[in-house]
């Protein structure tokens, strides 16, 4: 019975109050439904405090559609979304690419070859010009009381052109001033028209932006102009930049002496002061440093969060008791190098402990990786585990069941081969062998890890080619099993910096060392004038009794290009220069058994030649080649240069890789070849293409997981990934699931920037 009070407030007893789970001051709402009462305790909000409402608005105004910015709109939107420009955010991170000094109109006469210059003047003259070869372009000619100076435009509309430059107009000029004899020259320089009385410093004070700083230069894109985007510019970091706030805890900001992100950015946009435009370009100043910290240390910490998961999750504790190992030894017609019994210690370390091994094997061509890996499945094996052996081809797939069936046969153990191209019956009973744990070491493709193959007791899985598969197919690879170990294997040196950004999460080991009796390959740089002698060399290492490939750096011919398909080079080569010899074609688009057919006819000794594309780039083994030829080297990357060098000095003869080009090569591709001459030891040439390719074309970018850095350069910024790393480890160290209040903001960032590209779900 409930009662009414004189004020008409409806009278709650305690013991009602309870039994609604609310407490004396809570509100209650009191609802009739079929002609019954209801009370209903109502949930009021947290009071949220000032600082984290401002939080809110300042997250709320960098999340912007950029077309809402002043000055944008829907078209200028849709030019900026094609460069990944989308919101407020996106807007200030994208980051000028150079700087031009515009704090100072020079006189014509004082301008410097290779610099970007201000000056102003006057059109003298502007007129069509036309060379004795009968080239066209534009040429304008502007003097100032100093001296002269030409523009010239090469691509250009008349009419239009004609209008805006016109004899007797005055304007300020900004652009690159070349030399070609005596005349000094700007091609298509930037001009700000200057009217009849008009004064020079009042004109340069009106635009601010433009004239008298260090003046940006942003990445264009069609239809986006420099001009255009700075004055846009202006206005979103003035607007938008103090609402972005740093998430780093203050003592890791303070001890690395960093700037507040906000102030960071204002800078770096629109630096201030006496600045070297020179050294803001290689990013040496503070403002930089601090962004490349910040952005750097978020990837890390995530990369700390995630080994440690795999440290702390209960894995198998293996125990090593040599049932397979010991005799595998015996039947080897070699001894294991220093370097191989090094990294199997490491391995076998992080195998006998109770949780998850992660870790990166890294290991020239050549350097016996796979005798390795069969190792540690040995070691899983003994345990009564089963082993996934992944390899990113069906080629090297099989290539390995090849080589580790082989020994296995011997020992007992039973190997089972499972890629796409296995159809129907043989297919199904291969995945029952896998289910019902008869098979030990399953080897395939990334048909492994497809849902449909389950196993019964997984114990390792070994990855092969890392840098062919994402952080998520590792992860696929994991829940196959009970928290299996997971091995990655890669004969692509990867330089330290970047095994730190794509490989953060794994513990690294180096097999440095090559194995006895292999010979250093000798490599020469051949142009086309020297084809009948390259050719030569082939016939007389095939009188030897010896083998060659001719690679070719694609397969079908292409309306664009005037290459020549590897199938017409192979007929070319099979009719008109090696009649005599036995020729075979292996290349992408055949199928899985013709190319084994073509590569068992190869190892053979059915085959003189084996003219091939790069799908023979990996793992393929015939210790008989010592001949490559490369043709157009200079089309390929340094590291598959490297890998496809590697295939041949398999065996104690000398080898020989010869790299065929035209003759007219870009200051990159010279590089790269001399760069081959001159070394055949892989993390020379890693780190050398990594300069010349940059990160994303060198890892074969899209796949690689490798992260889009928004400010960071991991050549340029080796040492601040060094720091950043320290101090990310560190903090995991001290706060293991970041649950301190004073990181909440730390982890609420984490799971925003890389929740999900470093599958990170536990942390949001």
């Amino acid at each position: 019975m409930l009662r009414v009070s004189t004020d008409n407030t409806l009278i709650i007893p305690a013991e009602l109050v309870a039994k609604l789970g609310a407490r004396p001051g809570d509100v209650i709402s009191p609802e009739v439904e079929e002609g019954k009462l209801v009370l209903t305790p109502v949930v009021e909000p947290e009071k949220q405090t000032p600082s984290s409402v401002q939080e809110s608005i300042n997250r709320k105004n960098l999340e912007t559609p950029v077309q809402f910015i002043k000055g944008v709109g829907p078209k200028l939107a849709e030019i900026l979304g094609k460069k990944g420009i989308s919101t407020v955010e996106d807007a200030l991170y994208l980051l000028p690419n150079r700087y031009e000094d515009r704090r100072q109109v020079v006189p014509i006469a004082k301008l410097r070859t290779g610099e970007t210059s201000v000056f102003q003047g006057e059109v003298v003259s502007a007129d069509v010009v036309a060379t004795k070869g009968g080239r066209r372009f534009f040429e304008v000619v502007v003097r100032d009381g100093s001296g002269t100076i030409s523009f010239k435009w090469f691509n250009f509309n008349p009419a239009i052109i004609k209008k805006v430059w016109k004899p007797g107009q005055r304007g300020i000029f900004t652009g690159q001033v070349a030399q070609y004899g005596f005349q000094k020259e700007v091609h298509h320089p930037d001009v700000e028209w200057l009217a009849e009385g008009d004064d020079l410093a009042a004109v340069m004070a009106r635009d601010p932006v433009n004239f008298g700083r260090v003046v940006p230069v942003y990445p264009l894109t069609e239809g986006l102009h420099q001009k255009t985007l700075r004055k846009v510019m202006r206005g979103v970091v003035e607007r938008f930049a103090p609402c972005v706030e740093s998430a780093l805890p203050p003592e890791v900001a303070k001890s690395q002496g960093l700037m507040p992100l906000a102030e960071a950015l204002q800078w770096v946009h629109f630096p201030g002061g006496d600045v070297e435009p020179k050294g803001i370009e290689e990013g040496k100043d503070p403002a930089h440093r601090t962004l490349v910290f910040d952005e750097f240390f978020f990837l890390e910490l995530g990369m700390a969060l995630k080994k440690r998961g795999v440290t702390l999750e209960p894995g198998i504790a293996f125990s090593v008791n040599h049932t397979y190992t010991k005799p595998l030894l015996k039947l080897l017609p070699f001894a294991l190098t220093g370097a191989q019994r090094r990294v199997l210690a490491e391995i076998k370390e992080d195998m006998m402990a109770p949780h998850p091994m992660h870790r990166l094997v890294q290991g020239d061509v050549g350097s016996g990786k796979t005798l390795v890996a069969l190792m540690a499945a040995l070691v899983a094996v003994e345990n009564s585990y089963q082993v996934a052996i992944m390899a990113p081809t069906e080629i090297l797939a099989e290539q390995h069941y090849l080589n580790i069936h082989r020994w296995c046969d011997e020992l007992g153990v039973a190997v089972v081969l499972l890629t796409s191209s296995l159809k129907g019956k043989v297919k199904k009973e291969a995945m029952a062998r896998v289910a019902q744990g008869d098979a030990q070491i399953v080897i395939g493709t990334h048909a492994v890890i497809q849902e449909k193959v389950e196993f019964q007791r997984l114990g390792l899985g070994i990855v092969d080619e890392q840098h062919r598969f994402g952080v998520i197919q590792r992860g696929l690879l994991r829940k196959k099993g009970e928290n299996p170990d997971i091995l990655v294997m890669t004969a692509t040196p990867i330089p330290r910096t970047l095994a730190m950004t794509v490989f953060g999460d794994l513990s690294l080991s180096v097999i440095d060392e090559l194995p006895p009796g292999r010979t250093p390959v000798e490599t020469r740089v051949c142009y086309e004038n020297r084809r009948q002698q390259v050719y030569g060399i082939i016939r007389e290492e095939v009188a030897k009794g010896r083998q060659a490939y001719v690679i070719y750096p694609l397969v079908d011919e292409s309306e664009k290009s005037d290459l020549k398909a590897a199938t017409q080079m192979a007929e070319h080569l099979a009719n008109d220069v090696f009649p005599d010899l036995r020729l075979g074609i292996l290349h992408g688009r055949m199928k899985p058994e013709e190319k084994e057919a073509v590569m068992r006819s190869f190892k053979g000794r059915e085959l003189d030649i084996l003219v091939a594309t790069t799908v023979i780039e990996v793992g393929i083994d015939v210790p008989n080649a010592t001949v490559m030829v490369i043709e157009h080297a200079e089309r390929f990357g340094l590291s598959q240069l490297h890998q496809l060098r590697g295939r041949v000095g398999r065996g104690s003869e000398k080898s020989r890789c010869i790299l065929m080009t035209p003759g007219k090569l870009t200051e990159d591709g010279e590089k790269r070849l001399r760069v081959m001459e001159s070394t055949t030891d892989g993390f020379r040439i890693a780190e050398a293409d990594l300069e010349i390719r940059g990160p994303g074309d060198f890892l074969g970018t899209r796949q690689a997981g490798l992260p889009d850095f928004r400010v960071a350069n991991i050549l340029r910024d080796g040492r601040i990934l060094e720091e950043a790393r320290k101090e990310a480890f560190a903090v995991v160290e001290r706060d293991p699931d970041l649950k301190q209040s004073e990181h909440v903001k730390l982890r609420a960032e984490l799971a925003r920037r890389w929740g999900g590209r470093l599958e990170l779900a536990g942390i949001a």
